[in-house]
């Protein structure tokens, strides 16, 4: 399970670049790719700079990325199913084979140019709704002209759009006994129509791409089912930019076909969360740092 936006933090992947020489050989690739320091803006900052869409993407490919490629060299780890919350459905099918590093991180950094563009067009929010139904969330999404965004678990959706319809919803769901709403800080509604312009440019540009079928099952956010095709992909990629993520159905996906064991490979332990969130039962384990590598027994 590979991390999506907003799951970024300062430092995050410095060990790793520290203790293996094919980790900082990775940060060497992306800035001779991006034209940047990535690795000072993953590992110094400021937080200003990190969240920034354009640098918290790549950043976030490349730290996922790296902890695949350590666990395969140093534990002889391949994963039988690969899945990504957004952004991470990109370095699940990099991991997974369906493209290169380099081609990956590529994708990414479009992808995450035209998705700042578009919220710098628009004005949008989100906001989070914990402990209702999909069918109330939608109901409320209808009503003000925004979307559901993200089911994340059992009673954590995100709602995302225009920022006067979220706010208006928001202040609507509280005053009809909605407990638990929470506006957050982001840069725009993404995954909602607002992020249409991005879409139909990535679309375009993917067109270019060179991916292959993956070497295992990749789920891709937009419909919860496996992706098999370089036509699929692309397709999977560019609706994802505008469409809600299915991440509940995507790990009830991989369970049923046969995922025994979670591995979150990414900063901040969010999706480890969710997924207990979503099935107690299941058995989940997060890498996020070089400690990591060791201290989990596979």
């Amino acid at each position: 399970m590979f991390a999506g936006q907003g799951a970024q933090k300062v430092g995050m992947g410095k060990s790793l670049r520290d203790g293996l020489p094919a980790a900082r050989a990775r940060y060497d690739e992306a800035a001779s790719i991006l034209g940047w320091d990535l690795a000072a803006v993953s590992f110094e900052g400021p937080e200003a700079a990190l969240i920034q869409t354009k640098a918290c993407q790549p950043a976030l490919y490349v730290h996922g990325m790296v902890l695949a490629e350590a666990l395969r060299e140093t534990k002889g780890a391949e994963p039988a199913f690969a899945l990504g919350l957004s952004l991470g459905e990109v370095t699940a099918l990099a991991a997974a084979g369906a493209c290169d590093f380099a081609t990956g991180l590529r994708v990414v950094a479009r992808r995450a140019v035209l998705m700042q563009e578009a919220c710098e067009r628009s004005s949008g929010g989100m906001a989070a709704v914990v402990g209702e139904e999909r069918a109330a969330v939608q109901a409320l999404c209808a009503e003000f002209g925004i979307e559901a965004a993200n089911f994340n678990a059992p009673g954590q959706i995100i709602i995302s759009g225009e920022k006067a319809g979220v706010e208006a919803a928001v202040a609507a769901a509280k005053s009809r006994g909605m407990k638990k709403v929470i506006p957050l800080n982001v840069a725009g509604a993404y995954h909602s129509r607002l992020m249409e312009p991005a879409r139909a440019a990535f679309a375009a540009f993917l067109e270019t791409v060179p991916f292959a079928a993956p070497r295992c099952p990749v789920f891709t956010n937009t419909t919860g089912q496996p992706l098999s095709d370089a036509a699929s992909i692309r397709t999977a990629l560019a609706r994802q930019v505008v469409s809600p993520v299915l991440w509940e159905d995507c790990m009830r996906a991989a369970a049923a076909a046969g995922a025994e064991e979670f591995w979150e490979l990414g900063p901040g332990g969010v999706l480890a969360g969710l997924a207990r969130r979503i099935d107690k039962a299941w058995a989940v384990k997060s890498f996020s740092e070089f400690t990591d590598l060791s201290n989990n027994t596979i």
